[in-house]
């Protein structure tokens, strides 16, 4: 009781905390493929002990309306970075060259100009100028505000695989390795990987524990150079995404399979990380954010199967329009700011976090940086105000290109199906896309004669998105039609 009255008292004195003290850590871990329910903090049914992540939301705010910028990989990190939604720009060119354009403020780059020391760790996704991996990897994380860099070009399971140090390959993907699938999974889930280059110094295994090393690593030679300057990590998981490798320690442990284990395994580094911080006494100064960038691979065969809903009663799963494939777990913890232990349903998405970071800062964004970003600062102060400055609305782009608009409590969807890889539900309902590693959402095709072509849900009353009522309010339906068009009418905008 005596420390919710502290902090209630500490509010009265946030703005001057804010603009004259300084400035905390921060540390942001975007974990791959994990979906709402994986977490105990978020689906009491869980069959997965998360121990770690769910201490950071005992000891934080826990967001429970929480949006990626976009159901896929590189879509959704780069409205985290950017501020911007990624339905305005071409991002299916990260194969070859950058996403981000070099004049594009980033959370990285924000915070770099707040004197912040920045660092990444782990799956950038983001894209490079590739001239060949014995040359300069051009438009990366060094080039996009970070001071250092460690990680890989993407997932593990997209060829090349090789780890990059700020803008050079450590060892060149010059051997190769052959595709692998597990029985009993769809292609993929498992121990899936696709055929390719790999650098001999790698393996598949090994990445989860060596961007955790690196990312304590950074945490104590910051804490060792007692700079004055604070630390932003932006620590990007590559995992549970495929390949599920969880090691020998973790097999066996969940109720999920082997993809539970993994969960499990990503947990026990998160828990490094934190301990980095307590053992060195950077935890009452630093700001933790942790999310995942979009949904699950999970079907609805394998939660019959294994009776873990990895989506809590959600709709769909990684790439859909549907909620499974977007909605994610979103914690904040910040001591002595966020009070412990609460939660918050105001709408917020991934593209919000650069002017969030930036009030936190103190910086003033200019018309064009972040220009889809809303700061959820109050939310996590849980000031009254909260609703005068907070986000009521968004528009998001699934994996097959159909959109979805939120407004208030509605959601359109502007075609039939997923738009993404759930399918109807059927787990052998989708084709392998060899050229981009995406798959073909057959139901996308498929329309009934009568019935309507789009879709409109009131997520207070209906939240696993189970009735189209877009016959019963065909004017709410319209206008969040007219809204998205206006949205794409304004074009292209710079990367």
């Amino acid at each position: 009781m005596l420390r919710r009255l502290l902090f209630l008292f500490s509010l009265l004195f946030l703005p001057a905390v804010l603009q004259g003290g300084s400035h905390p850590n921060i540390v942001l871990i975007l974990v791959d493929d994990m979906g709402y329910g994986d977490l105990g903090s978020y689906n009491p049914d869980s069959k997965i002990p998360t121990p770690h992540i769910d201490s950071i939301a005992r000891e934080g705010l826990r967001f429970t309306n929480a949006h990626s910028a976009g159901s896929l990989c590189h879509p959704s990190r780069y409205g985290l970075m950017t501020g911007q939604l990624p339905f305005r720009i071409d991002y299916t060119v990260w194969p070859k060259q950058p996403v981000i354009a070099p004049e594009r403020t980033t959370v990285a780059s924000l915070l770099k100009g707040e004197n912040y020391r920045t660092a990444m760790v782990g799956k950038w996704h983001l894209g490079f100028e590739e001239q060949g991996y014995d040359q300069r990897l051009a438009g990366g994380p060094i080039d996009r505000g970070f001071d250092t860099f460690l990680g890989m070009r993407a997932s593990t399971d997209i060829p090349p695989y090789f780890y990059i140090d700020g803008d050079r390959a450590l060892v060149p993907p010059y051997n190769s390795i052959p595709a692998n699938y597990s029985d009993g999974w769809t292609k993929i889930q498992g121990a899936f990987w696709r055929q390719g280059g790999i650098a001999p110094n790698l393996q598949l295994e090994d990445v989860l524990p060596r961007f955790t090393d690196e990312a304590v690593g950074v945490i104590r030679n910051h804490a060792r150079l007692a700079a004055e300057d604070p630390l932003f990590l932006y620590l990007a998981y590559p995992a549970p995404h495929t390949p599920w490798l969880p090691s020998p320690e973790f097999q066996g442990k969940s109720g999920a399979s082997m993809y539970g284990d993994f969960v499990m395994m990503v947990d026990h580094m998160v828990g490094r990380v934190l301990a980095a911080l307590d053992d060195v006494g950077m935890t009452e100064e630093t700001l933790v954010i942790f999310s995942s960038d979009n949904g699950p691979v999970w079907y609805p065969a394998d939660v019959e199967k294994h009776g873990h809903d990895a989506v809590a009663g959600l709709k769909g799963m990684k790439g859909d329009a549907y909620e499974g494939g977007h909605r994610m777990p979103f914690i904040v913890r910040w001591p002595g700011q966020v009070a412990p232990g609460g939660s918050t349903d105001q709408l917020i998405c991934f593209t919000d976090v650069l002017a969030t970071l930036a009030d936190i800062t103190g910086h003033t964004l200019e018309s064009d940086e972040g220009p889809d970003s809303i700061s959820f600062l109050p939310a996590l102060m849980g000031s009254p105000q909260a609703g005068e400055t907070a986000r009521d609305s968004l528009i998001l782009e699934s994996a097959q290109g159909l959109f979805s608009v939120r407004s208030g409590k509605w959601k359109y969807i502007n075609g039939v199906g997923s738009g993404g890889f759930s399918g109807r539900g059927s787990r052998q309902h989708y084709n392998m896309d060899p050229g981009t590693g995406g798959f073909a959402d057959q139901s996308k095709k498929e329309t009934v004669v009568g019935q309507p072509r789009q879709q409109l849900y009131d997520l207070e009353a209906d939240p696993g998105e189970t009735t189209n009522l877009i016959l019963q309010y065909p004017e709410v339906a319209r206008q969040l039609e007219l809204s998205l068009q206006e949205a794409l009418a304004e074009g292209y905008w710079k990367s």
